[in-house]
């Protein structure tokens, strides 16, 4: 797959990151995604996909302080890179003008 391309499931991540904003860590990611889809993802194929995103440098992340509670672990959140966000309308572009193409009768 070409570098500035984005599969299905990158889409929807990035998307994802988006929406949720300063709520985007991977278990949230991870449900929104699931829930859009129908989908139970995995939690290594979300990881991974944010991951790949990341070194694409369409997302950036930073881990939070533990959380309060006894043995809270930091969260890692990410946003979305404005490189991100234009990769983002460029592929949800490009599925509209394909969709827009099909036949009438195959939209229903």
């Amino acid at each position: 797959m070409a570098r500035n391309v984005l599969g299905e499931l990158e889409t929807m991540v990035l998307l994802s990151v988006v929406e949720l904003g300063d709520d985007a860590y991977g278990a949230e990611v991870r449900r929104d995604v699931s829930s859009r889809l129908g989908r139970d993802y995995s939690v290594g194929a979300i990881y991974a996909t944010l991951q790949r995103l990341e070194d694409r440098d369409l997302l950036r992340s930073a881990e939070s302080d533990p959380l309060p509670i006894r043995g809270g672990k930091a969260r890692r959140y990410f946003r979305a890179t404005p490189a991100g966000k234009l990769a983002l309308k460029r592929s949800v572009d490009a599925r509209m003008q394909v969709w827009r193409r099909l036949a009438p009768s195959w939209r229903q």
